[in-house]
């Protein structure tokens, strides 16, 4: 039965946190890790800042923003504002009460503590159970070569220059010496499910996916490998997914995926909107409703996931 199964989820982003969360709800703590993105980290005032780690964290504790899917709910940001009276540039926007996340994983690193301890302790004062593993331990950014700035470090390109700049390339500095932590790669051997969460294919999985040991592992697993894709009706939910991949020249639909991930999938999700595009697959897929509006939707698209896959193992 895939509900007692050992299941792993590489996510990213605000889609991958609401499968994240619709997984924890179906599955036991124990039976459930998740492999986070760290390619989106910065140091700002100071602080290191994990964004993607953070919305998986705040999604499953119940504090994420429901409206914008990231940051915390009622937050308040005199801090910022302070920050801006002293004249400061602000284009990264941080709440009150996430700075605090931001000041004890600071303190933590540098008591010499790894980010994938100092994730575990935050998760479990937040009073989340199931596990949340950073991809690596190392340092790992996500560059974006933009005809109009250059290159330029994730989140200047996505969050101050909202995106919009023309993307050339995308790669991953430390990625050469980067290496998946030792918890990441046997969470991957061992796991029955593993489920590319519908997060950006290029900024979300691709960093995952770089780190040396992850695809090896991959490649070496028992487990079934499903990825649910992030587009609905040809288009991007939100986010610069499909505008990113064009202008990479990559194809957004099932069959652009199925290649895109290497011959690493035994099965695709994709939406009703789609549902042409799964005839002639070469690999199974699964059509439902992929859109997560609610509680209850992350909750049925989990579901629907996972004996989609027991189905197909029994």
């Amino acid at each position: 039965m895939v509900l007692d199964a050992k299941v792993v989820a590489f996510a990213g982003g605000v889609g991958g946190a609401k499968l994240v969360y619709g997984l924890s709800k179906s599955l036991s703590p124990e039976h459930f890790t998740i492999i986070g993105n760290v390619a989106d980290d910065l140091d700002l005032f100071g602080l290191h800042i994990s964004p993607d780690l953070d919305t998986v964290m705040y999604t499953l504790a119940g504090l994420a923003n429901p409206a914008a899917g990231w940051g915390i709910t009622d937050e308040t940001w005199q801090t910022v504002e302070m920050l801006r009276h002293y004249g400061e540039e602000v284009w990264f926007n941080l709440g009150d009460r996430d700075f605090a996340t931001h000041i004890l994983r600071t303190q933590w690193l540098k008591q010499g503590h790894s980010l994938t301890t100092v994730t575990a302790r935050l998760l479990e004062r937040l009073g989340v159970h199931c596990t949340l593993l950073p991809v690596t331990d190392d340092p790992l950014r996500t560059m974006v070569d933009t005809q109009e700035y250059g290159t330029l470090p994730f989140q200047e390109y996505f969050v101050r220059y909202q995106w919009q700049p023309t993307a050339l390339n995308v790669w991953f500095y430390g990625m050469v010496e980067a290496q998946a932590t030792t918890k990441v790669v046997t969470a991957i051997r061992e796991a029955d499910v593993i489920v590319f969460c519908p997060s950006n294919p290029v900024l979300s999985i691709a960093p995952l996916l770089a780190v040396p040991g992850v695809r090896e592992a991959l490649v070496e697993r028992h487990g079934v490998c499903v990825a649910v894709s992030p587009f609905v009706g040809g288009k991007a939910l939100k986010g610069p997914a499909e505008k990113l991949m064009r202008e990479l020249k990559l194809d957004i639909s099932a069959t652009g995926l199925i290649d895109y991930y290497e011959g690493l999938l035994d099965g695709l999700v994709i939406d009703k909107l789609d549902q042409e595009q799964a005839v002639g697959s070469k690999i199974p897929i699964l059509v439902t409703e992929t859109v997560m509006k609610s509680e209850d939707d992350k909750v049925r698209l989990a579901e629907e996931v996972l004996r989609w896959v027991g189905s197909r193992k029994s």
